[in-house]
């Protein structure tokens, strides 16, 4: 068997950017102790989930790929010998800014970054105040664990990107997220079970956990953490996180069935790309 041993994690912001990446660094600590080769981190990991308000204060976590947060854990993946997957604020010049995640080898290399495609904007998901959409497509990273894409959050709405990694040869697709009760309870339980049974790889979907009151008193929401591995047959590896704590939760991922599952239900075969004529059309 060709098993890969991943961790995601949930965690709720702590009311301070240090404290936040010093748990993290814990949780990679943690994971490496258990034998982990890869993990990734909740959507802009290392701050709140500031959408909830249109502050531009909150400009203030952007910082770019080089800086020193993605130098700090490049650092730490090499001394863990861990692939990490870091979703960040990414500061591409003032100004300019971008829902990121940064994907780092286990020799410590930076691989590349996801930038976020889609971009809500609706109540307490300002995220257009803070974000501009991604405009390097659907990269396909070659890591020491095999080849894994990233998509975030609100992008998992969206069937088309899901299946971009599947012809790209994603083996593994990280989908670090901010989610909260109300419309979108229902699509976690389906979305990501339905996108890894229809493009025939595993998912993994960290959320964050927890309400952050300490930071938006009662504008906060709670996010329902949940987190999730499922394999590409859409069954769940192993029960999904806690709703309400935080957690680093580890599964071993079997990448021989992808081959299996494939030749099983050929949707790559039987696909028919010239007859989908809307698709791509504005």
């Amino acid at each position: 068997m060709n098993v890969v041993r991943a961790a995601i994690t949930q965690t709720t912001w702590t009311g301070d950017k240090a404290s936040m990446i010093a748990k993290h660094v814990d949780f990679a600590r943690e994971a490496a102790a258990q034998d982990v080769q890869v993990i990734c981190f909740q959507e802009l990991f290392y701050g709140p989930y500031f959408g909830v308000v249109q502050d531009a204060r909150y400009y203030d976590f952007a910082e770019p790929v080089d800086g020193p947060i993605v130098t700090q854990f490049a650092r730490l993946a090499a001394d863990l010998n861990l692939v990490m997957v870091l979703p960040i604020y990414e500061e591409e010049s003032p100004g300019l800014y971008y829902n990121t995640a940064v994907v780092v080898d286990a020799d410590g290399s930076v691989l590349g970054k996801y930038r976020k495609h889609h971009i809500p904007h609706l109540d307490r998901f300002w995220e257009k105040f803070y974000f501009r959409p991604g405009n390097l497509g659907y990269p396909v990273f070659d890591t020491a664990v095999g080849p894994i894409g990233v998509y975030i959050c609100y992008d998992r709405h969206f069937p088309e990107g899901w299946r971009e990694y599947g012809l790209r040869g994603a083996h593994i697709v990280f989908n670090p997220n901010a989610t909260k009760p109300g419309l979108s309870n229902r699509l976690w339980e389906i979305e990501q079970p339905a996108a890894a049974a229809a493009n025939g790889y595993f998912v993994a979907a960290p959320n964050r956990v927890g309400s952050e009151e300490n930071e938006f008193g009662d504008l906060a929401v709670t996010f329902y953490g949940s987190s999730q591995f499922v394999d590409p047959r859409g069954n769940l590896v192993g029960p999904m996180g806690s709703a309400d704590h935080e957690e680093l939760l580890v599964r071993d991922l079997d990448l021989d069935l992808i081959r299996q599952v494939r030749n099983d239900w050929q949707f790559y075969r039987d696909r028919r790309p010239e007859s989908y004529s809307t698709i791509a059309v504005p």
